[in-house]
């Protein structure tokens, strides 16, 4: 049997939102979403009624689903919130550990065969089988194929074949090729396991809570889950509020509304909360990347017109001016703070105006009727620039198109919800689209930097380059880590030579607390996990 790898690497406008959804049960035809099945109310009261120790959270919604089909942050809803849970999980060092899985054994990293943890029930008290994982894992990869939801599970793994045995207790997975890191993969939230007889009406999970009632873009009403299997449940009920505004998180937590937000995005409001020893804010160093992709199959698939705008953008002055120093600035897709060669690369488009002027004029692409704006193939450049408030990515997409207009390219910057966002970026109906996401989602970077791969890449913006794809098919088949980091410096310096995506920066994620309220508010590198079993009352 092979032991676990451990893989290392305005507070008015909250109070008139909380007066009118307080007391409000929403039905099940209300909190429809994009796919089937998505979260609905469970039996049971509103966490607003009744005593018993009770948590007022804050965060930006990031979906109105948290079925893991729907969308990626619709997988990472499912696991923040603390209603469900993977087979696997990150600890705080980034490393895997056993979840609902407790061991497995592999010969060959093809062949898993997993043991599903003995006496886990689902919150509705169903028992987790076999055969259920089985299930669960099979209509990810079902939705993919068929349309019906916009989560990639094979981009990370695929198999070919899953087999449950109830009797035996265990799971075995074949995966189409050598997969070392499955572990990982599989505490990737879009593997997050759902009772699947069920999930037509609701989405159910085995966290440390239930939902019991949701009020769409305002409101999500939590309680105990009674059958939680990892230890004592610290709240009988949480309220989550979904909070477009930073600003309005800050006021909430200070007028005492909240005990817990997530991820003040304004520098002066976090500054404010860091230097009252009223709260605790806790900061993780980024794993994160700020960045927006091009659009391959539109206007920036010129090489020259990419190029220019990297030139044109000072990711420097943004990350430390634009957006308060929220994030570190750097050249890479990989951050800095990770240890994948970023010392060892070169910014080959290094912030020079004047040379983003000398490459567009070179390339013919200029101001030919004296309008104001370059044209391209003889039409006027109008950029598409798609964005969300979510971690300060529609301010650098302002900042970046006050620049570029400076220059004479056209852009108009459209901010959405991240459902609407994501759904344009699946269609292509963007020219660039704002993104913030972990570099290290199964606790190495293969997966993110499939992104652009050209076999996935469809998704974040049909990015296409035989070197790239020759030098990441490599790395899917090596297990020798020397070569690996090898390849993933090469790969990543592909990328910046190929002007392939606008970096930002390195972006650090926060909680805050009131200190007299709360205790083991700490957000973990890996932020699949806000709502868990540590954060409770404080004593």
């Amino acid at each position: 049997m092979k032991k676990m790898k451990h893989v290392k690497k305005a507070a008015a406008v909250f109070l008139a939102a909380l007066m009118v959804v307080s007391g409000t049960a929403c039905s099940k035809s209300e909190t429809g979403g994009e796919s089937g099945g998505d979260t609905t109310a469970q039996s049971g009261e509103s966490a607003q009624s009744g005593s018993g120790t009770h948590l007022n959270f804050s965060c930006y919604n990031y979906s109105n689903s948290m079925d893991p089909v729907t969308n990626v942050n619709s997988s990472w809803c499912f696991l923040r919130y603390g209603v469900g849970e993977c087979l696997f999980k990150f600890d705080e060092e980034v490393q895997v550990e056993y979840a609902l899985c407790d061991s497995y054994e592999t010969e060959d990293y093809t062949t898993w065969v997993l043991h599903i943890r003995d006496g886990v029930k689902f919150s509705n008290g169903n028992d987790v089988t076999p055969t259920v994982v089985k299930e669960s894992l099979e209509r990810v990869y079902a939705a993919e194929a068929d349309g019906s939801g916009n989560s990639t599970p094979s981009q990370y793994v695929t198999f070919s074949g899953i087999e449950a045995d109830d009797e035996a207790g265990t799971v075995t997975l074949v995966c189409d090729s050598q997969t070392v890191n499955l572990p990982g993969i599989l505490a990737y939230p879009w593997y997050a396991i759902v009772d699947t007889s069920v999930i037509d009406e609701e989405v159910i999970g085995t966290g440390p809570y239930a939902v019991s009632a949701i009020a769409e873009n305002s409101t999500i009403d939590l309680v105990r889950n009674e059958n939680y299997w990892d230890g004592e449940v610290p709240y009988d009920s949480i309220t989550i509020y979904l909070t477009e505004d930073s600003s309005t998180k800050a006021m909430a937590l200070q007028s005492g509304d909240v005990e817990l937000v997530e991820n003040i995005t304004t520098a002066s409001d976090l500054e404010a909360l860091e230097a009252d020893p009223t709260y605790y804010v806790s900061t993780t160093a980024g794993v994160r990347l700020g960045n927006s992709y091009f659009n391959y199959n539109g206007v920036l698939g010129n090489e020259a017109l990419r190029q220019a705008i990297q030139y044109a953008i000072d990711d420097t002055t943004m990350c430390d001016v634009t957006v308060g120093g929220m994030y570190t600035a750097g050249c890479s897709v990989l951050p800095s703070s990770l240890s994948y060669g970023y010392d060892e690369l070169t910014d080959t488009y290094a912030y020079d105006l004047d040379k983003a002027v000398a490459v567009l004029d070179k390339a013919g692409i200029v101001d030919s009727d004296g309008d104001g704006y370059r044209e391209l193939d003889g039409e006027k450049i109008n950029l598409n620039y798609v964005a969300y408030s979510s971690r300060n990515l529609d301010e650098f997409a302002q900042a970046v198109a006050i620049t570029l207009e400076s220059i004479g390219i056209g852009c108009t910057v459209t901010v959405q919800d991240y459902d609407t966002a994501l759904a344009n970026q699946s269609a292509g109906n963007f020219d660039l689209i704002s993104s913030n996401a972990t570099t290290v989602p199964t606790g190495d970077p293969v997966g993110f930097l499939g992104n652009f791969y050209s076999g996935n890449s469809q998704d974040y913006g049909y990015y296409s380059n035989e070197e790239y794809d020759a030098l990441y098919e490599q790395l899917l088949n090596t297990t020798d880590e020397e070569e690996q980091l090898s390849l993933i410096i090469d790969l990543q310096q592909v990328l910046i030579d190929d002007a392939a995506t606008l970096v930002h920066g390195y972006y650090n994620s926060t909680f805050a607390s009131r200190a007299d309220a709360v205790s083991g508010a700490d957000i973990v590198p890996m932020d699949y996990y806000w709502i868990t079993t540590k954060i409770k009352p404080a004593e």
